[in-house]
């Protein structure tokens, strides 16, 4: 009696949930649309706070600060919906489209094709995506395996037989998939200038030598975050050095 008792209160608290998230961001969309951006901006901000993480809201917040051409902020958090839903076209377009308004153009490093290749497979679907199709995949092939087993038809044991590995492979690119984006979202070690500009320093120490200036809406690779007001970074095209930690926010 007392799981049911629970599983009831579970049930309630998520309903109760999903109205407060859905009412709230209806609010911010409407200021959106009567395109009053600084109060859709500041309303999704706060839908974020008080309900957590969602790939809509932080697409629909990177619009508002795109719209008041607060670009790094668009950036950011365009960023920040493409880390939970990488395979949304809207979200990469309008990444891809704020990206083109910052001032440094950044050529990235060449790679070797297979990483290219599995980076872009990853990102086609998004992790709770990839979880339905490595749980599918897996039931399809147990059943492939249960009829190579029990029938008797050679036709059917071979249509299993394969079936089944083919469904295996699926399902292990699947949880891999997953299991990438997963550290991705857990393990962020990536953020944007916000600042107009910033020099970045051979060492941590104002006085230590200049190096080169990155602007506003530049992605920077966190290399050493453990000092209390510098970071260690490296720029897209394989440049690094060390600038003030607030002079950037971790996507």
């Amino acid at each position: 009696m007392r799981t049911v008792y629970k599983i009831f209160l579970l049930l309630v608290f998520s309903f109760s949930f999903l109205v407060s998230f859905a009412a709230s961001k209806v609010e911010a969309d409407a200021l959106y649309e009567k395109e009053q951006y600084h109060d859709a901006a500041a309303a999704y901000e706060a839908v974020l706070k008080s309900e957590g993480m969602a790939a809509e809201v932080y697409y629909n917040l990177g619009n508002c600060y795109y719209k008041l051409d607060e670009i790094p902020l668009a950036v950011l958090n365009y960023e920040r919906a493409f880390l939970l839903d990488p395979g949304d076209a809207d979200i990469r377009a309008n990444l891809a489209l704020a990206r083109g308004k910052t001032v440094d153009k950044v050529v990235p490093p060449s790679e070797m094709f297979f990483v290219t290749w599995w980076r872009d497979l990853t990102n086609c679907m998004s992790m709770n995506t990839w979880a339905v199709v490595g749980i599918v995949s897996f039931v399809l092939m147990l059943l492939g395996v249960l009829i190579y087993i029990f029938v008797h038809q050679l036709v059917a044991r071979k249509i299993g037989f394969y079936g089944a590995i083919v469904m295996l492979v699926i399902a292990l690119i699947a949880n891999l998939a997953a299991l990438s984006q997963h550290l991705s979202q857990t393990h962020r070690d990536t953020a944007i200038i916000l600042v107009p500009a910033v020099t970045v320093k051979s060492s941590p120490s104002e006085t230590s030598t200049d190096l080169f200036l990155i602007h506003e809406g530049s992605k920077v690779e966190i290399l050493d975050g453990s000092m209390k007001e510098w970071m260690e970074v490296k720029f897209e095209e394989g440049k690094q050095g060390w600038i003030p930690v607030s002079t950037l926010e971790v996507i």
